[in-house]
């Protein structure tokens, strides 16, 4: 799915980087990546299969896919991802966020291209060409990436990038990197990354591609605030960034939805402090 150079040219130090100046201190975090699906227990089991985490349920219509070993949520850095229950499948255009899958060699990526095409993922053809990743698709049509490996994806654990497809990475870099608490990592016209302020977990990726969006994406972001922060205060902050409310049909929810820039759609979720670890 990537035609921008990648991430390592980025990260190197030869691409400057603004500073990021934020509203009092104030900052959210991505916790994980929502995925709507026809069958979320059957989603969530692809997807922890996939990632060798675990899945479990905080009540009906949703399936949560956490890394084992004693996690607890909100972790730090990691990325989870929740799987939602939806009556709509998933439309024909692609979606404009995809996770990219990390390997450590020619044998692992084959390996694990096998294993996930066994669970129920099918080849998918978004117009990537020839290129030395495979494109697949969960077992609901949402694209995935399995990449070569990369050195800069050493130590990002399974999921080596939240990927979104845009038109200027540059103005979404801007938003981003004042909306959460990762940092940005670097620039082109073409490609921007940003990753935890530890250095540590998957990258957020924003990759120029043509087209705008058509449909609702079946995957997105969901960002946290800081115990003590107000959820409130932070959504009037994002939408001085830029961001605008979404009606989604969520109806009375704890969470707010909003849009960033370029319709991006994502969650601010209610802070959660008898969670924290």
């Amino acid at each position: 799915m990537k035609n921008a150079a990648p991430p390592e040219q980025l990260v190197s130090g030869l691409i400057p980087v603004w500073p990021v100046h934020r509203v009092a201190d104030m900052a959210l975090r991505p916790v994980q990546v929502n995925i709507k699906a026809l069958d979320e227990a059957a989603v969530g089991r692809f997807w922890a299969e996939a990632l060798g985490w675990g899945v479990s349920s905080e009540g009906p219509g949703v399936a949560n896919v956490e890394p084992l070993g004693g996690f607890v949520w909100p972790d730090p850095v990691a990325v989870c991802i929740d799987v939602v229950a939806v009556p709509e499948p998933k439309a024909a255009a692609k979606n404009r966020v995809h996770l990219d899958l990390a390997t450590t060699s020619a044998a692992h990526q084959a390996e694990l291209v096998e294993r996930l095409q066994a669970l129920g993922a099918t080849p998918a053809h978004v117009g990537q060409g020839e290129v030395p990743w495979t494109v697949l698709a969960d077992p609901e049509g949402n694209e995935f990436c399995v990449l070569e490996p990369r050195e800069i994806y050493r130590d990002t654990g399974p999921i080596a990038a939240v990927a979104v497809d845009c038109a200027d990475p540059r103005a979404m870099a801007r938003f981003w990197g004042e909306a959460v608490d990762w940092t940005l990592r670097g620039v082109t016209d073409d490609h921007a990354v940003l990753r935890s302020a530890q250095g540590v977990g998957p990258y957020l990726e924003f990759l120029r591609r043509p087209g705008g969006k058509t449909v609702p994406d079946r995957v997105h972001i969901d960002l946290l605030p800081y115990p003590g922060d107000d959820l409130e205060a932070e959504v009037a902050r994002l939408r001085g960034l830029g961001a605008t409310d979404l009606d989604l049909g969520q109806g009375d929810v704890p969470w707010r939805c909003l849009a960033d820039p370029e319709g991006h759609e994502f969650c601010i979720l209610a802070p959660r402090p008898d969670t924290e670890p």
